[in-house]
């Protein structure tokens, strides 16, 4: 035995040695490289930090946190000032950034995904191109996709908490992707987490207008900002190894973060705070000349994620994949003029855990437009994971006491289902000019914008889940072609809240008697939009609750009639919940029940009348989100 553990230690002291000799024939491949000139093609490096928008960086926002390192690369590079993820939350904004691809065409935009999707037919990661052409792709380690694993898994050599580009062949061109964790939301779970030399102060701290001013919440923001600087710590680490392997002058350094957040209201929500990212991109001396602009440049034209894969390939050479939603900012044919043109953003919020939203956010200029497809659904709805931030906590007790005022209020109410914001002059998003005849034009110019872009894709947010899951297979994009013109019409179903109820009223009366039960599924909404307004379709809805055959018209019925505050839901929720066999169409259903609950004038609703159900007794699987609902009833009994 003892010879046993003597040849196991010895192999292990092998492959260190050999290791470190690898080691340093890169760095002697590397530093020789250095020596003769530039490389013959450029590295590239991801340093993306979790769950913070561009408002925490002093770079953008004078209130945001000093970064030194961050603040140098910018020196030697530039400044992207309207970077935005696509989506607010990691997976659906990884998603995009590893596809390329708007994922909700994709039907990739659920975090956390019931089932994983397939990638359109001829897109593969972009790390793999890389790979395809020589680069070596290593991970260190965040994926999060919401696609096929056997995919994602093909993007790149290492993929791992030890995952480095050192390993890779003496003068091999390397994508290395490093995520840094400190800013995650988790960290502010606990009571004074951040630790850095010099700490924000509570006292310093500007909040957002639509958070309460407390202490708890000002020492959360002193906390977040002072992560900020371990971030920075981080970043000045790292690249100050890429110089002493001198490797720095041939490395583009991309340093973003993944969304927004991470304050209650950003992270999760298809909203600026949700979606505006830092972006900052160093520049090395051996390639300036594939950037259009002088270091220390701050650039304005609007940059998604779904062009980072772009701009990467670009850069490096290889062809952009056709089946993309992607455009490069810099490399090859890119020009000032033409990323100066640029002034859209695409943003989309669904499913967040158990938590359903149905959102489309879309940046023009200096406007913002928020659409949003079931705007009683309000944005403080329970979620398990978000709650178990203390600032969470307090915000909704606030609420409950009635001590917030209207712009703090308004995240535990329901909302219009379009709002329009002025950027330059409102932030943060809290006074709507939706209804101001002064910019009617251009919120008609934004909505029809919007609707042109969900058509085209076509989007899947239309199809609800449960029943996407269940005919896709987890094939979206083929699923989204075939019922393109299903997909159009729901939306225009949905889009009669948008119109008065005189003019929606003929198109739902026909609607609700429609033979496809997802044209009466969105009716139904569409009435919950109007409330008392739609009181003649009242006897309508008490039949289709009570027996249709469709369990999620049925529970679309309920919660009409309890929104227009003519029924019970109770009696009928507890019907579906008992009837349903599917954990995904269970979920979709108690975000119903907990809505109905948790709005006036509350339906405080027994889980121990469906805690037998098929979906309730069912073995979790890798992620059954239902089960926080569960726990959730279980712990207010």
């Amino acid at each position: 035995m003892h010879g046993m553990k003597t040849g196991r230690g010895l192999g292990r002291v092998v492959a260190v040695v050999a290791a470190v000799v690898a080691g340093i024939a890169a760095l002697a491949s590397d530093a020789a490289a250095a020596a003769d000139g530039p490389a013959e093609r450029p590295n590239f490096v991801w340093l993306m930090s979790e769950d913070n928008s561009s408002s925490w960086y002093r770079l953008y926002d004078e209130r945001g946190r000093r970064m030194p390192h961050v603040e140098a690369l910018a020196e030697h590079g530039l400044t992207f000032a309207n970077a935005y993820s696509c989506g607010p939350v990691c997976s659906t904004a990884r998603s995009s950034l590893i596809s390329g691809c708007y994922v909700s065409r994709l039907g990739a935009q659920y975090h956390r995904p019931q089932l994983q999707m397939a990638l359109p037919p001829g897109v593969k990661p972009f790390p793999w191109y890389l790979k395809q052409a020589g680069y070596y792709t290593t991970n260190n380690d965040k994926t999060d996709y919401n696609f096929e694993k056997p995919i994602t898994a093909d993007a790149w050599h290492e993929s791992s908490k030890k995952a480095t580009y050192k390993n890779r062949a003496p003068g091999q061109p390397f994508f290395h992707v490093q995520t840094l964790k400190d800013t995650h939301e988790g960290r502010l779970f606990e009571r004074r987490s951040a630790k850095a030399d010099t700490p924000a102060s509570p006292v310093d701290v500007t909040l957002f207008p639509y958070h309460p001013d407390t202490p708890l919440f000002r020492e959360k923001y002193a906390d977040y900002l002072t992560l900020h600087s371990v971030i920075d710590d981080h970043v000045g680490t790292f690249v100050a190894e890429l110089e002493e392997q001198g490797l720095l002058d041939d490395t583009f350094v991309f340093q973003f973060g993944d969304h927004g957040g991470v304050l209650p209201g950003s992270k999760g929500y298809a909203r600026n705070d949700g979606l505006h990212v830092a972006l900052v991109v160093y520049v090395p001396k051996n390639w300036r000349q594939l950037v259009p602009a002088e270091p220390g440049t701050r650039l304005d034209g609007v940059v998604e994620f779904v062009d980072l894969s772009a701009t990467v390939l670009n850069l490096a050479g290889v062809a952009v994949p056709a089946g993309i939603d992607g455009r490069p900012v810099l490399g090859p044919g890119v020009s000032c003029d033409d990323l100066d043109s640029r002034n859209e953003a695409f943003g989309y919020a669904d499913r967040f855990d158990e938590k359903y939203d149905f959102v489309r956010f879309l940046r023009k200029g200096r406007f913002s437009y928020h659409r949003r497809y079931q705007p009683f659904n309000f944005d403080g709805l329970h979620n398990g994971y978000r709650y178990r931030q203390p600032a969470y906590r307090q915000w909704r007790d606030l609420f409950q006491a009635g001590t917030l005022n209207a712009v703090q209020r308004a995240f535990f109410e329901p909302a219009s289902p379009e709002a329009l914001f002025d950027l330059e002059q409102d932030p943060h998003e809290t006074h709507n000019l939706a209804d101001d005849p002064a910019y009617h034009d251009m919120l008609v110019d934004l909505r029809g914008t919007l609707q042109r872009r969900l058509r085209a894709m076509p989007d899947l947010g239309f199809i609800p889940e449960p029943v996407l899951l269940a005919e896709s297979k987890g094939d979206g994009f083929g699923y989204g072609q075939r019922n393109r013109s299903l997909i159009n019409e729901l939306l225009d179903i949905a889009d009669l809240q948008l119109e008065p109820f005189e003019v929606a009223r003929p198109v739902l009366k026909t609607k609700l008697t429609s033979a496809n039960a997802l044209e009466r599924y969105w009716a139904l909404i569409s009435c919950s939009v109007f409330g008392e307004q739609a009181e003649e379709f009242f006897s309508q809805a008490q039949r289709l609750a009570a027996s249709d055959t469709n369990l999620l018209v049925r529970c679309r019925a309920a919660e009409f009639l309890a929104i227009a505050g003519r029924q019970d839901p109770r009696p009928v929720l507890t019907d579906v919940l008992n009837a349903c066999t599917d954990p995904v169409a269970a979920n979709l259903i108690l975000n119903t029940v907990v809505l109905l609950r948790d709005r006036e004038p509350g339906f405080p609703f027994d889980f121990s009348t469906v805690e037998d159900a098929t979906w309730a007794t069912a073995k979790p699987g890798r992620v059954m989100v239902v089960q926080r609902r569960i726990d959730q009833f279980r712990e207010a009994e």
